[in-house]
């Protein structure tokens, strides 16, 4: 893919080598209309600067949907992180925070993402320099002139804000439909750091989760799995497939399960030509960033499947970065997400049903507005 301009961006496209390591990292800032461009960091073997900007342009939306001010960035760096020590993983960090250093936290303040948490937002700050340069930092962590020395200035990551805010969706969805939560089911692909926390709460709702998935395979069981006990596997035995009491299947498998709600939590692009007319669901709820490609989408609104597109169902953690970023407490956070995500949810797929045009349509109308007219 060759990037082209339009009228939201892309402000800049950075992309830096590290010969030492013989590995590629991209930075695209897509628009800074509304505020910085905000966007975690990940770090995986196929990131590539067409994936950047794409996860850029959807941060763009999102950031305007949820009305918060931030603008639209993302970041990658290219290499399997299970191929370098430790140290070795910090230096690669440390090397791209220095090569942001121009653009932060002005033009771009990053976060975690996929194989990024607490510890390299810790890394890529004191590298960068600026610690207003990444959210996502430790809880205990504090610029070191505050005069509020010893103050927690961080949102913990057991919150698990994007989950939550999909879980949120989810369930602002099902209502739209008339459907009880306690009588949902649902499947989650993934079990990190968003389809963890999208287990919990809905489970905390009373939806029964009957299918799960890591990157070792999926487990299933029609009368329901049990959130801790999930939990509990994945921490002892690393991987949700050591669950007694359910069918083993593969992870392929868990899209074409009859669920009410089909929650991609994980990857990008995992429904797909292949699988999109095997999908059961009648709810789709992308709880990770890019799940579907734009066709497919299509495709499932016209079956009559609610798709809750990314930019409004996993906002979570960019409000949570928000809130970090003003010094709010975990309370006042998880009141935001709720809110904003729930409000979000009712109205987009309201005037999806009354325009009879797909949610994602809808909510890139909205956020149009609300750029353009800077």
């Amino acid at each position: 893919m060759i990037i082209s301009g339009d009228e939201y961006g892309p402000e800049y496209v950075v992309k830096s080598y590290n010969a030492k390591f013989d590995i590629w990292g991209y930075l695209v800032i897509d628009n800074i209309s509304l505020g910085p461009g905000k966007g975690g960091i990940r770090i995986t073997p196929g990131v590539n600067e067409e994936e950047v900007y794409r996860l850029a342009r959807t941060m763009t939306f999102k950031n305007a949907i949820a009305r918060i001010p931030f603008g639209g960035a993302k970041a990658g760096i290219a290499f399997n992180p299970k191929s370098v020590t430790a140290k070795e993983k910090k230096g690669i960090v440390e090397w791209f925070a220095k090569k942001l250093k121009p653009f932060c936290p002005r033009y771009y303040i990053a976060g975690p993402d996929i194989n990024t948490g607490e510890k390299e937002m810790l890394w890529f700050v004191k590298a960068n320099g600026s610690w207003r340069s990444a959210t996502g930092k430790p809880s205990h962590y504090c610029r070191m002139m505050s005069s509020k020395k010893g103050e927690k200035c961080g949102i913990p990551h057991e919150f698990g804000s994007t989950g939550y805010g999909v879980a949120r969706a989810a369930g602002a969805a099902l209502d739209f439909l008339h459907v009880n939560a306690k009588d949902a089911t649902v499947a989650v692909e993934g079990f990190g750091n968003v389809g963890k926390f999208v287990c919990k709460y809905l489970s905390e709702m009373g939806v029964r989760i009957i299918a799960v998935s890591d990157s070792r395979g999926a487990v299933f069981n029609r009368d329901g799995l049990d959130y801790k006990t999930l939990l509990k596997v994945k921490r002892e035995a690393g991987s949700v497939i050591y669950y007694g009491d359910a069918q083993k299947i593969d992870a392929k498998e868990l899209f074409e399960i009859h669920a009410d709600v089909l929650i991609p939590a994980a990857l990008p692009d995992v429904i797909d030509g292949h699988n999109v007319d095997a999908i059961k669901a009648k709810i789709v709820v992308e709880g990770s960033n890019i799940p579907i490609k734009e066709q497919y989408e299509e495709e499932l609104h016209k079956r009559g499947i609610l798709v809750v597109p990314d930019i409004v169902a996993n906002a979570g953690g960019v409000i949570s970065s928000y809130a970090e970023y003003k010094g709010y407490n975990p309370k006042i956070m998880l009141i935001m997400v709720d809110r904003k995500i729930t409000a979000n949810t009712i109205t987009i797929l309201a005037m999806s049903k009354r325009l009879k045009k797909k949610p994602r349509d809808v909510a890139i109308k909205i956020a149009s507005e609300r750029i353009l007219k800077r």
